[in-house]
């Protein structure tokens, strides 16, 4: 854990708007990305990667990079800008880990899910779905963004959505039948959330040939948006 400092991290100069390094962590990659900057790098990750690993391998990755603030998707649940539970393919520390004391500026860290949705959105009531190795799963109505955990509800034959559409029901089932669950799974959690639109995001998005109704499809490269606009002046509200 990173050593307790009373000195409070520096943030931008008073008016102007931040330079932001964004952060999505991944069980087997983190990939930044910072403002002005185009081409992403990334770090492998996986179960040994803790927390502290990580801001050391991502200020070598970052050299020559200026940024005033942190923007972190993290791969479990976030409630008031911190970790509540040990990520399921790192190592252990992130819970109760002072990342702007490591970073030496201003962090706001949310569910990876839902950074990618808030860089997915374009007005309305929105539902992100991310199809990945889990189901990640965010609402977000008129500008104010929810988590959700809706992948881990019990679905059917003693199973979670997310055993059916997660990356473990893809292989299970094989593409045709995970298709078909994608789009029962989508139809059930319209039903519950009442979204204008939904956005399919995550990495097998790209395995699905169509798309349920009223679904759109998403882009990784939505969860650096959403960091970037999680430092806007009129941000999304998480």
């Amino acid at each position: 854990m990173a050593r307790a400092t009373t000195a409070k991290p520096a943030g931008p100069k008073t008016g102007a708007a931040p330079k932001v390094l964004v952060i999505d962590i991944g069980g087997t990659h983190v990939k930044i990305l910072a403002t002005g900057r185009r081409q992403k790098r990334q770090v492998d990750s996986g179960p040994t990667m803790t927390p502290g690993q990580m801001v050391e391998d991502l200020k070598k990755l970052a050299e020559g990079w200026d940024y005033d603030v942190v923007a972190m998707g993290y791969p479990g649940p976030v409630l008031h800008n911190k970790p509540m539970l040990e990520p399921a393919h790192l190592g252990a520390g992130w819970v109760g880990f002072d990342f702007g004391a490591a970073f030496g500026r201003p962090v706001k860290i949310v569910n990876d899910a839902l950074m990618q949705a808030v860089g997915s959105y374009e007005g309305r009531r929105m539902l992100f779905l991310g199809l990945g190795t889990g189901l990640g799963t965010a609402l977000i109505v008129d500008r104010v963004a929810q988590p959700m955990e809706l992948a881990h509800l019990p679905y059917k034959k003693h199973r979670t959505f997310e055993d059916y559409v997660g990356e473990a029901g893809l292989e299970r089932l094989g593409k045709k039948k995970w298709r078909h669950e994608v789009f029962a799974v989508v139809e059930r959690l319209k039903a519950a959330t009442e979204p204008d639109y939904i956005v399919l995001g995550g990495g097998n998005v790209r395995l699905l040939d169509k798309l349920p109704p009223g679904c759109r499809r998403g882009d990784n490269a939505n969860a650096f948006k959403g960091g970037f606009r999680l430092w806007e002046k009129n941000a999304i509200l998480v």
